[in-house]
């Protein structure tokens, strides 16, 4: 009896196989999906070498969570929070005492020591830098950026919304329009895409080094600054006990009655050199000596 011939196998659609495919690299990939990790671990050793990072961190981090901070950090004249930074490791920016710190982040800026910033990267330690705060838009984004990298966005999101609040606070005083001038040592001041720039607007002011078409920072000749008479005069660098040309400019009898019949408001300079909800003191302390000057006004058309 003849065996009886087998019939061909018929192919399989190509549907049927690709659906195959498809299903073995679908349950490939919600494996790796169930192995993976729900959110990245938030650093434990942090390090910052900068000092506007170090206030960020300062007012950000998870107790214990934040190791050490620049030496610059515990300086008042540039840091707002000089008072909390005696509570963290000092340290001078350089990478071999940061290295031995372990760090598993190091927070610094988009201009810190860039040879000590490039030895801590080829020696594999993560870094992240931030760029200075030319608005309040920057300081809002530097926040979160912090917030995410610290694992406490949640703690930088109340911290934004509060310093928004503060701003629409400002906005109501509804002050007439009066000319700020920052002058400092040198004749430096400050225009406009410049923090300072920033609080003065926030403050209902204009700025002269903006008004002037100064970008950033430069030099604001002492004639400029007389003629254009500015009714507030802020961030006025103390006078050396010793002569220093660089501060002719404050000595200078034009400049002294020019002080005389403006406002003068004391602000620090760290209540503006860095972001952060410090800058409202700055905000606000605009905000009096505008009203101080109104007032004086007032006063005087009686």
């Amino acid at each position: 009896m003849m065996a009886r011939a087998r019939r061909p196998l018929a192919p399989k659609p190509a549907a049927m196989v690709a659906g195959r495919v498809l299903r073995g690299l679908l349950a490939v990939c919600l494996a790796a999906l169930a192995a993976a990790p729900a959110h990245a671990e938030a650093p434990r050793r942090v390090v910052s070498i900068n000092v506007c990072t170090d206030q960020l961190a300062m007012l950000l981090a998870e107790p214990g969570q934040l190791v050490s901070v620049s030496h610059l950090a515990t300086d008042p004249d540039v840091s707002a929070l000089a008072g909390q930074a005696s509570a963290y490791q000092i340290n001078h920016g350089l990478a071999e005492e940061i290295f031995l710190l372990k760090p598993d982040l190091i927070l610094a800026g988009t201009y810190t020591t860039p040879a000590t910033v490039a030895m801590l990267e080829r020696l594999g330690l993560r870094v992240e830098k931030f760029a200075p705060e030319q608005s309040f838009a920057d300081v809002r984004a530097n926040m979160l950026r912090m917030g995410a990298l610290l694992g406490t966005a949640s703690r930088a999101e109340e911290m934004i919304a509060a310093l928004d609040d503060d701003l629409k606070q400002l906005r109501r005083a509804q002050l007439p329009p009066l000319t700020v001038a920052t002058y400092a040592s040198a004749s430096y001041t400050t225009g406009r895409d410049s923090l300072a720039d920033a609080v003065i607007q926030a403050a209902g002011l204009s700025n002269l080094g903006s008004e002037l078409g100064i970008q950033g920072g430069g030099h604001l000749p002492l004639e400029v600054l007389v003629l254009a008479g500015p009714e507030i005069l802020a961030n006025d660098t103390p006078v050396y006990k010793a002569p220093a040309m660089a501060q002719e400019n404050l000595v200078h009898p034009a400049y002294r009655a020019l002080r005389a019949r403006s406002a003068f408001a004391p602000i620090p300079t760290s209540a503006w050199v860095c972001g952060g909800p410090f800058n409202l003191v700055a905000a606000n302390l605009l905000k009096n000596a505008a009203q101080t000057y109104l007032a004086g006004q007032a006063g005087r058309s009686r």
